[in-house]
């Protein structure tokens, strides 16, 4: 709610003592700790960052997963697996079978051997033959020399790789540690003996069934197994098992991991200088504000202002104007108060003085005529004193009335009517003795209705109808006019009295305004009701002003007060 003074400010008193400017003080310092000027990262930033970083992390990491790829990978290695296993088992049948005495052929050890060895050569693929017992009887890993059996091992290439390389290899392999396996292959044994048993696919191989197995080395790769029966026409002599590291299939995974890697490398860097840098366009200019509010607050002047941020075009700006805007209401509201309470001091100081003088005189005079002249003085300073502290009682505590009063649909025709008929039943004597007539006139489009505080317009109308009857000359008429123009509610207080004097249309409704109308005893009035009114209509969202009535050769007819309020 605005004070009285809210449409009358006075101007920033330039007499008003300055604080030390930029006086160092402990809590400057602390303020700025806390508001994080001494941070590197501010808490929004850091939290922009980390809602932005784990969407995108979230969004690699469910991409770098390649489950289904994976699984498909593996199938079609399998499908291959299975065509070359039932080549290979069909060349042993025809070149590793021996023929027994009892007419049956069976698998021939040497023949055997080398013939998987040879056959072995082309992809590098490890085979294994074992016999229906279970025995293995061939391995394209080991030979049969001169000393003994003799075990084959592939040699990795070396690396020749740079640091580069070797650094990317290395973030990878820890990255790919953490990612889930897409199925929970067993992990590959080799015993020292090897039997069919130990392979489930050898077991359904010698049974006459075409399998597969798939397992895991320690280090992470693939072993993919395709066991065949190696048949005499319908009798299984034998079981082929077929074995490869999915190395094409580690390498193309780690093709498209490291792909997804080195554009989840690019994206997270622009991300995060995108957030920094959106998080750098919130919280500097929050700190900022924030600082200087703290400044504005300890300040002892008005050297410190709120930085000037509407340019923005965004919350911000709507945040600095309004911060801007609410600083200097608050210091208009200080000024205000100085100056108000500077009024209040004036104002009871004349009649205390008055009243003092009234008793140190009456102690001293013994003529009880001079006495009772001496004690009216002191009787009307001691009125003038109680309807000057009600009235200063009743603003100041204006605003917190108005703002806890509970507003409705108030009908201003008949408030006005009520009045005027209040004040024809109810005349002082001495306005009755001036005999100035109340006439209302209502017009207008629509109902006369407001929303707003009954009582508190009631006072308003009833302190423009005194004071207007207060200015009029005896067997005067006071006129008011109320009407609605769209979506306002206009009400005309008009006197025919000397007027409004040139210039003072704003001042008359300042605090404490003393000029009144002549023959009128001092002190009746304590120069409130028109700044008091003037309070009350802008709480409402309404404005009030004056003007003189001007006849056709423009002298003065009387003064006018114009009310606008918004309609209900």
């Amino acid at each position: 709610m605005a004070s009285d003074t809210a449409t009358a400010l006075p101007e920033r008193s330039s007499e008003r003592p300055a604080r030390v400017a930029n006086a160092p003080s402990a809590f400057d310092h602390s303020a700025e700790h806390r508001h994080g000027r001494l941070r590197l990262l501010s808490p929004i930033t850091l939290r922009i960052l980390a809602v932005n970083v784990l969407a995108l992390a979230l969004l690699a990491g469910g991409i770098l997963f390649l489950g289904q790829y994976e699984r498909g990978l593996i199938e079609s290695e399998l499908g291959v697996l299975r065509a070359q296993s039932r080549l290979l088992g069909v060349a042993l049948a025809e070149g590793a079978l021996d023929s027994r005495s009892e007419g049956q052929r069976e698998l021939a050890v040497e023949p055997a051997s080398r013939l998987v060895r040879r056959l072995a050569e082309p992809d590098g693929a490890r085979i294994r033959l074992f016999a229906p017992d279970g025995r293995l009887i061939a391995d394209s890993r080991k030979l049969l020399g001169p000393g003994g059996v003799i075990e084959i091992e592939p040699l990795t290439d070396p690396d020749g790789s740079g640091m580069v390389e070797r650094l990317v290899n290395g973030a990878y392999n820890a990255i790919a540690r953490l990612l889930p396996t897409p199925s929970r292959f067993p992990r590959y044994r080799e015993a020292p003996v090897q039997r069919a048993e130990q392979y489930i696919e050898a077991l359904r191989a010698l049974g006459g069934d075409t399998s597969h197995a798939v397992r895991r080395l320690d280090n992470g790769m693939l072993v993919l197994s395709v066991a065949t029966p190696v048949q005499d026409f319908k009798r299984v002599v034998g079981a082929l098992m077929l074995s490869s590291k999915a190395l094409h299939i580690h390498d193309s995974i780690r093709s498209v991991r490291l792909g997804i890697f080195a554009a989840f490398t690019v994206a997270l860097a622009v991300t995060s200088l995108l957030s920094i840098y959106l998080a750098s366009t919130i919280a500097r200019p929050v700190r900022l504000l924030a600082s200087a509010a703290e400044r504005v607050r300890h300040g002892r002047g008005r050297q410190e202002e709120i930085p000037d941020l509407s340019d923005r075009q965004d919350e911000i700006g709507d945040l600095s104007a309004a911060l801007r805007e609410m600083t200097e209401a608050l210091w208009q509201r200080m000024d205000a108060i100085e100056r108000f309470a500077a009024d209040v001091a004036h104002e009871i100081k004349n009649p205390l003085s008055s009243l003092r003088s009234a008793v140190e005189t009456a102690s001293r005079v013994r003529d009880p005529d001079q006495q009772k002249r001496l004690m009216s003085i002191i009787l009307d300073d001691v009125q003038r004193l109680d309807r000057l502290i009600s009235d200063i009682s009743a603003a100041s505590r204006l605003d917190a009335e108005l703002s806890r009063a509970n507003t409705g649909v108030v009908d201003i025709g008949r408030m006005l009517g009520a009045l005027a008929e209040i004040h024809g039943m109810s005349d002082s004597p001495a306005e009755s003795a001036k005999g100035v007539r109340i006439s209302v006139h209502l017009g207008g489009t629509g109902p006369l209705t407001v929303v707003g505080v009954e009582d508190r317009l009631v006072q308003v109308f009833r302190n423009l109808i005194a004071n207007a009857i207060s200015f009029s000359p005896p067997g005067g008429e006071v006129v008011v006019n109320a009407s609605r123009h769209g979506d306002r509610v206009i009400v005309r207080v008009e006197d025919s009295g000397p007027g409004i004097p040139p210039g003072k249309e704003e001042s008359i409704f300042e605090r404490f305004y003393s000029e009144r109308p002549q023959g009128e005893k001092f002190g009746t009035h304590s120069g409130l009701g028109l700044s008091i009114s003037r309070q009350i209509v802008a709480a409402h969202g309404g404005e009030v002003r004056a003007e003189n009535r001007l006849g056709p050769e423009n002298q003065v007819l009387g003064a006018r007060f114009i009310v606008t309020l918004r309609a209900a």
